[in-house]
């Protein structure tokens, strides 16, 4: 796939992620993601085309416009929307809406997982799972043969799954709520999404959940407690702790896979990530 030259002298950095950076473009109209050196011009490709057909099937999200590159980095240009802020961002900016913010999140993820979603077209996430996992050269052999075996106990279900599920990966312009970085939208069992939303919110350190939520570790707990009863409709604690249990295989698969795609197969994994995913993985 072709991509265009940016010149970055047009564009405002506006935003940072874990793996990429956003540019607004001067003009109000497009926002520029550019991913980490690195990651290689397939990662951004991937993810352009999933937007894409994200985008065509109707799915709350901005318009895919074009591949991109300043010369060093890789990515994409979308559809700009003005006047948009995060949940996060709101939350940070406005503490009181945590809770309204949180609930609206859930109602909008139930939906989002009881979206029949086209197997023909999207991707079965147990499959992204098992490529990842398979290619990483540095993880152990005897922990990528258990995560493998685990998965292959996994079942799917036929609906929508956006990959990256968390309160930052929403915004609204105050009229519409839009999804973005849905690069690894594909289709599956809600556990997936609720996994990693679950782990990154329990486990977070403090100066990481500042960079990337502009939250604190104390607020991201208050969130998840919250998303959890209104997501599952139940105010019993034992019934909460059984489902979060129930994500730990879900949790463990997709930090393996994370990591994986992260490093492009290739990178080293530390140690802790090591031990997190043998934790979970029971």
């Amino acid at each position: 796939m072709e991509y265009q030259k940016i010149n970055l002298d047009n564009y405002v950095q506006t935003g940072e992620g874990g793996t990429a950076l956003t540019y607004s473009n001067k003009d109000g109209k497009t926002l520029v993601k550019l991913f980490s050196p690195g990651m290689g011009a397939e990662n951004a490709a991937r993810e352009f085309l999933v937007n894409q057909v994200v985008y065509r099937l109707g799915v709350p999200t901005p318009e895919p416009l074009r591949l991109v590159t300043d010369g060093e980095r890789y990515g994409a240009e979308y559809e700009l929307i003005p006047e948009k802020r995060s949940f996060t961002r709101i939350i940070s900016e406005e503490p009181e809406q945590l809770e309204p913010l949180t609930l609206r999140f859930a109602r909008l993820a139930r939906q989002l997982h009881q979206t029949p979603a086209d197997t023909a077209i999207l991707p079965d996430m147990r499959e992204l799972v098992r490529y990842h996992i398979g290619r990483y050269e540095a993880l152990p052999e005897e922990l990528k043969e258990r995560l493998l075996a685990k998965l292959a106990t996994i079942p799917t279900q036929a609906v929508c799954l956006h990959g990256d599920l968390h309160i930052g990966n929403i915004i609204t312009d105050g009229t519409r709520d839009l999804w973005i970085d849905v690069g690894d939208f594909a289709y599956g069992c809600p556990e997936w999404d609720l996994g990693m939303t679950y782990f990154a919110f329990q486990s977070m350190s403090e100066a990481r959940a500042q960079s990337i939520f502009h939250l604190s570790t104390e607020t991201l707990k208050k969130h998840w407690a919250l998303f959890a009863r209104a997501y599952w409709n139940t105010e019993d604690a034992a019934e909460i702790t059984a489902r979060e249990r129930a994500l730990a295989p879900y949790i463990a698969l997709k930090l393996a896979a994370m990591v994986s795609k992260l490093h492009n197969g290739k990178g080293p994994v530390s140690e802790p990530f090591l031990k997190a995913i043998s934790a979970y993985l029971r």
